[in-house]
């Protein structure tokens, strides 16, 4: 797509909210200033690799607009819904920038560009409920595991496992956010991997290890963590 870099292989499936091989047809409108994959580099515009829960205006080295500077201070991120709306509208989020680029105005092709966009963030498919993918859970949990009432206390005791790797903060420098999720949603993705219904190996053997007891109290210590 662009002279002089080569692109991570593209999964020509629809991904989560949009199909990726036709986003990456709607990006060529975006490669004249931007690059993304393995060697891109700033141009014209920023590289997007990593782009998802990316606070605007945060790559080192390049020289923003005024106007990008002034919603970084604001506290923009780049997610889905900035995301989408910046492509909608660049100038309705954020004003006087540099940006030529008009908008895209139909739905369909801002998900899909955005699913093109999500192949080259951090491991999108293994937190699905997680940014950037931000899926559906997609696993049946029993009720009665839905049930159990976890304690936060020991959640926090059995945590630090969990923040070995995903930071307790809530940042989502190259793993997934975990902090904050409904507390439903963290005991079925759990599940999912405890069940063996999603394949990643470090979840599934950390999932496994636990008791229903014990998923329970992560949970109830991650929904509120601060």
């Amino acid at each position: 797509m662009f002279a002089g870099v080569a692109l991570f292989a593209a999964p020509a499936v629809a991904d989560v909210g949009g199909d990726v091989t036709r986003g990456e047809r709607l990006y060529e409108q975006c490669s004249g200033c931007h690059q993304i994959g393995e060697g891109a580099v700033n141009r014209i515009g920023p590289k997007l690799n990593l782009i998802f829960d990316r606070p605007a205006a945060s790559i080192e080295g390049f020289r923003y607009s005024n106007g990008m500077e002034r919603a970084a201070r604001n506290g923009l991120v780049w997610d889905h819904p900035t995301l989408d709306a910046f492509l909608e509208d660049p100038r309705s989020l954020v004003s006087n920038t540099r940006m030529s680029f008009r908008g895209i105005k139909d739905q369909t092709d801002r998900n899909d560009l955005i699913a093109y966009l999500r192949v080259f963030s951090d491991d999108p498919q293994n937190i699905p409920e997680a940014a950037p993918t931000a899926a559906p859970v997609d696993h049946e949990v029993a009720p009665e595991i839905l049930a159990i009432v976890g304690d936060p206390a020991y959640g926090e005791y059995l945590s630090g496992e969990c923040t070995s790797c995903h930071q307790a903060s809530g940042a989502a420098d190259g793993i997934p956010s975990i902090t904050n999720w409904p507390a439903s949603d963290f005991i079925i993705a759990m599940h999912a991997y405890k069940d063996g219904v999603r394949a990643h190996p470090v979840m599934k053997m950390m999932a496994g290890r636990l008791s229903n007891e014990e998923i329970a109290a992560l949970a109830a210590y991650f929904e509120d963590a601060k």
